[in-house]
């Protein structure tokens, strides 16, 4: 069965966010809002701080778009702050980071690496009706880029927006769009 269009699960774990500390964050406080899902293996890793940085590098332009980031491993809420305490690259993050230390959420999502306790590198773009719009798993020795995201998450939120229009392959915002009908067929 495919993750798309399936409902968000539903979860109530910590989190560390820079500034407010340890927080709660539950499926209910992203109800009506856009989300994204960005599990990683573990803290104090090689490849994660490269990805988690690039989001942050970017977080503000998410934000204006209004979607919300939420990093999520199965490490706990105190490794997420003793990892900021300790590496300047990470003590950029400005975004909620998950803690799944029992791994509902991986297995939720379907990206828990259940003999290694960790998850794989799993993308998830909620719509604010806490549908899945994008899913992307990598495995864990390939990194992801925020840029490429960005432009998956304005496709996505402009076929949220202009219903019956699809966004064709390349699309960057601004760029032509398409109404499927039948006159298309074979002619693209």
């Amino acid at each position: 069965m495919s993750i798309i269009n399936s409902a968000m699960p539903e979860f109530k774990v910590q989190a560390y966010r820079k500034g407010e500390g340890f927080i709660t964050v539950t499926n209910e406080d992203l109800k009506g809002k856009w989300a994204i899902f960005f599990f990683y293996p573990a803290d104090f890793t090689f490849v994660c701080p490269t990805e988690l940085v690039d989001l942050a590098d970017n977080y503000e332009e998410f934000k204006k778009l209004g979607v919300e980031i939420y990093s999520v491993s199965t490490d706990t809420h105190f490794v997420h702050k003793a990892w900021a305490d300790a590496t300047e690259t990470i003590n950029k993050i400005q975004y909620p980071m998950l803690a799944d230390p029992t791994g509902h959420l991986a297995r939720a999502m379907g990206v828990m690496i259940e003999e290694e306790g960790m998850a794989y590198r799993g993308t998830f773009l909620f719509n604010p009706d806490g549908v899945v719009k994008v899913a992307e798993i990598h495995d864990n020795g390939i990194g992801r880029d925020a840029q490429e995201l960005l432009r998956k998450v304005k496709a996505a939120k402009f076929v949220y927006e202009h219903p019956g229009q699809v966004c064709p392959a390349k699309w960057k915002e601004g760029d032509a769009t398409l109404k499927p009908s039948i006159d298309l067929v074979g002619k693209i």
